[in-house]
């Protein structure tokens, strides 16, 4: 089972790996971000990290997109920086799928 202090350190590294990606103008994470949040919480806006039972990760990310970059490409960038991030922040974890959705929620 992943303990809850690795599930923030994904979380974090997830967070920071996604605001360096090209064409992210913002993680958006909105009300739900706010309501799940930890109080203090710092550089995983728009992100929601859960472990699966067994094993593996499940990640979703909501990112505004810089206006000229195409959306599709933003994602699969985001996509492939979650995957990273995950290896990195969780090495030794038991390992499992991971799934990723990312949602764009505004272009701006």
């Amino acid at each position: 089972m992943n303990g809850n202090g690795v599930r923030d350190r994904v979380r974090e590294a997830v967070g920071l790996a996604v605001r360096g990606v090209e064409g992210v103008a913002f993680p958006a994470s909105g009300i739900a971000g706010l309501l799940r949040g930890r109080p203090g919480g710092r550089g995983a806006g728009g992100v929601r990290v859960d472990p699966l039972p067994g094993g593996g990760w499940r990640v979703e990310v909501s990112v505004g997109v810089v206006r000229g970059h195409r959306a599709v490409d933003v994602t699969r960038a985001v996509r492939r920086a979650v995957r990273g991030a995950v290896a990195e922040a969780a090495p030794g974890t038991p390992a499992g799928p991971l799934g990723v959705t990312v949602t764009v929620t505004s272009i701006t």
